[in-house]
């Protein structure tokens, strides 16, 4: 009998190379399999990350380990579908600046590496440089936006290992990568308001991998992080951006009315965060 070589794995070498756009070497992305039991979808946490339960066959699994394209040699990342529209004129940006991305990196995980199998540490440190990445492309692929969701998948993978680790302070790495989601979400946002950079034309909003929320995720996802995440010493300016996001959430989703539109997790987790929104500010009066 001929077994599949498959069957106890959860991932596979891609048999098409990839070649990287900074310093032409040639590698063979590593993709996560799905069937045979491997993903058992969870919840769904109220910054849009599905969750997953373990199996009792492949153990857990973190789709968004694999997400990232990263060459293994000069560790240039980004998205898969953006790896290879790095522009010409960075490429000398980005070779100039492989040593200090590395060595960022290696402060937080010293034995990371990119040529073996991805685990919760390479799968942090890959959406790490993609948010660091991002800076050398054009405007026209939306890089802001997306530098908010490779920190937010940052932040939840820390989350996870520190589950795992919890005394090795992968909690306090989470909260600073969900504070710069925050930064790069409002960012990507007023970009979009002032034309900068488009966000509302993206395809695939995320944040997470199994399903697209599209901008009014973004805009969800701007109120939930400034509650959560924003600065509170300043109460005036706390209180003025907490006002903020409820006007957003109610314009959005018509909190109180039924949407036929809008059904699913998004519309309850913008209901839930408009009650913790106006809690907050009744508490405050």
């Amino acid at each position: 009998m001929i077994f599949d070589k498959r069957e106890n794995k959860l991932s596979y070498q891609a048999k098409d190379e990839t070649i990287c756009p900074a310093c032409s070497t040639v590698f063979y992305r590593e993709e996560l399999l799905t069937g045979g039991g491997r993903l058992i979808a969870g919840t769904i946490t109220d910054e849009l990350h599905r969750l997953y339960e373990p199996s009792a066959k492949y153990g857990e699994v973190h789709p968004l380990v694999y997400q990232a394209t990263v060459c293994p040699q000069c560790w240039f990342a980004s998205m898969e579908k953006d790896f290879f529209l790095l522009p010409a004129s960075a490429v000398e940006q980005v070779n100039n600046d492989q040593e200090k991305r590395m060595e960022e990196v290696q402060l937080l995980f010293p034995d990371v590496d990119f040529e073996k199998n991805r685990n919760l540490i390479s799968g942090a440190a890959s959406q790490y440089l993609v948010m660091r990445c991002y800076d050398y492309f054009n405007k026209e692929i939306s890089p802001t936006i997306k530098q908010g969701i490779a920190a937010l998948r940052a932040g939840w993978l820390f989350d996870a290992l520190h589950e795992k680790n919890p005394h090795e302070n992968y909690d306090w790495l989470a909260l600073l990568l969900k504070k710069k989601a925050l930064f790069f979400y409002l960012e990507a946002i007023h970009r979009e308001q002032n034309g900068q950079e488009t966000v509302s034309a993206l395809k695939n909003c995320g944040p997470d991998t199994d399903k697209n929320y599209a901008y009014e995720g973004i805009l969800y996802l701007s109120a939930l992080l400034q509650v959560k995440y924003g600065q509170v010493k300043d109460r005036a300016n706390r209180l003025a951006s907490l006002d903020d996001a409820k006007r957003t959430i109610a314009r959005m989703f018509g909190v109180g009315k039924a949407s036929k539109e809008k059904p699913g997790p998004l519309l309850e987790h913008a209901r839930n965060l408009y009650m913790l929104i106006n809690k907050e500010l009744n508490e405050t009066d």
